[in-house]
């Protein structure tokens, strides 16, 4: 059995769905640990009755540590804050000889056993960044590894690197740089040094992003992601990829990687299905809960704001990684 946890509030429950779902398709043997981190969220997960999922109310989950600081926290600086608390809390409560958190913008495409299977009897998995060069730079800030994907086993060294994260994450964990700390991801840096049992994930199949894909070529072959070196070497399973920053506008636009080049026919259609699945959940959501799926506005009543904005996409357009698209076209699968 393979466990997971993940944690989302209503604005991100498509994409938690999606990812659960892919689950289901790709993991032979799985549970899932949800921590709903709003009342709505919490009503409809409980209502879909996920055979794979137990769900947990953030009354349950919050202890006094937690509640002491998340006035001071903004909604995603409290769940960076909370990522290694919920490890903690499906170890202990549920007595699981190992945990998995991963981020609910992930989408599996192959079995993530392979990935798990790899530790070899250590005890923690971190995966890399792996920053495509020009991109680099966001390490200094952003830190060597990504939350993303990231495994602790129930034994001395596993709860050792999990309670020491812990602490520090409710210490501080604020989305600015200070000290050598960024969130929750810093804190990562050393790990291989500073504990034993630490393995640093290898297969180039997990762990993809738009940071890194440019480094790679993902090709569809008779309905199964794979992904290899730019010249289709070393060629294995895509086996998932972290949809990031991919944001859904109230102009029916969607902006699919910020300033990532995604330029790649493969890896736009890889975005085109995650959007499609994204779409499907939506509609799903809205006929048997009335959901309306939260978008962002592309507008603020701010003069300077806008022409601010106006600015930055005509530079993201110079620069040629302009990915502000209209929903329905790409989604029915029209390039850009």
């Amino acid at each position: 059995m393979r466990y997971f946890c993940t944690l989302f509030d209503s604005f991100y429950m498509s994409r938690g769905l999606v990812m659960y779902k892919s689950l289901e398709t790709h993991c032979s043997n799985f549970h899932l640990y949800i921590f709903a981190f709003d009342e709505l969220a919490l009503k409809i997960l409980r209502e879909l009755n996920l055979k794979h999922a137990t769900i947990v109310s953030l009354k349950e989950f919050e202890n006094e540590r937690l509640l002491a600081v998340k006035d001071g926290r903004s909604r995603g600086e409290y769940c960076w804050t909370c990522t290694a608390s919920t490890i903690d809390y499906c170890i202990s409560k549920y007595n699981i000889p190992h945990c998995t958190y991963i981020d609910a913008d992930l989408c599996f495409y192959g079995e993530p056993g392979i990935l798990l299977d790899e530790m070899a009897g250590k005890s923690v998995l971190i995966t890399e960044h792996n920053y495509t060069p020009g991109y680099d730079e966001w390490k200094e800030l952003s830190g060597i590894y990504c939350v993303q994907f990231i495994t602790f086993f129930n034994n001395e060294d596993g709860l050792r690197v999990l309670h020491w994260w812990r602490d520090k994450c409710i210490e501080w964990c604020f989305a600015r740089f200070e000290d050598g700390k960024f969130g929750d991801q810093k804190y990562l840096d050393d790990w291989t040094t500073r504990f034993p049992g630490v393995h640093v994930l290898r297969h180039i199949g997990g762990g993809v992003a738009p940071w890194n894909v440019q480094q790679f070529k993902v090709t569809n072959e008779s309905g199964k992601w794979m992904i290899s070196a730019r010249d289709g070497s070393g060629k294995v399973p895509l086996i998932f990829f972290h949809f990031h920053y991919l944001k859904f506008y109230d102009d029916k636009t969607i902006d699919l990687s910020h300033e990532y080049d995604l330029g790649d026919k493969g890896v736009l259609e890889l975005y085109q299905d995650y959007v499609k699945a994204i779409r499907e959940v939506n509609k799903e959501l809205e006929s048997k809960f009335r959901f309306t799926p939260r978008v962002q506005s592309r507008e603020k009543n701010s003069v300077v704001y806008s022409f601010a904005r106006k600015l930055y996409h005509r530079y993201r357009r110079r620069k040629g990684f302009y990915n502000v698209i209209d929903m329905e076209a790409f989604a029915s699968g029209h390039s850009y």
